[in-house]
């Protein structure tokens, strides 16, 4: 397992190099790794807006034969009030753009959000490696 903090939004372009880093050494292609930089700067983003703070935790995963990763974005911040709504596209309690979440779900192969009012929210992402 690898972990990131996250304390400011300094650390936004520190994930994005932490998760790069990462995936180019497990062999993810050039698009992946794209894909995955993405993804951290956009929930990184989200955990700096909404908690202040929170944690970035990489795992390798595997599904038979297959390699992967498995990247965890946490906080401790308020949590997510109605996660449905949060998925959909143009939906914004930041003034944002409202892709942030919806479009990390579409970049990952697999995307998991748990959320509690009050005490936080992880979303897991998973990528897989091709062959």
């Amino acid at each position: 397992m690898n972990i990131y903090a996250i304390e400011s939004e300094n650390d936004v372009i520190g994930a994005r190099h932490f998760i790069r880093d990462l995936v180019k050494e497990k062999g993810f292609g050039l698009i992946d790794q794209t894909r995955l930089t993405t993804i951290t700067s956009e929930l990184v983003r989200n955990i700096v807006l909404y908690a202040g703070k929170g944690q970035v935790l990489a795992y390798d995963v595997m599904n038979g034969s297959t390699n992967g990763i498995k990247i965890e974005f946490k906080d401790s911040g308020p949590g997510i009030q109605d996660i449905e709504q949060a998925m959909q596209d143009g939906y914004t309690t930041k003034g944002g753009l409202g892709a942030g979440l919806p479009g990390s779900k579409r970049l990952s192969d697999e995307f998991y959000i748990e959320s509690e009012s009050g005490k936080g929210t992880k979303i897991t992402v998973i990528k897989w490696l091709k062959a």
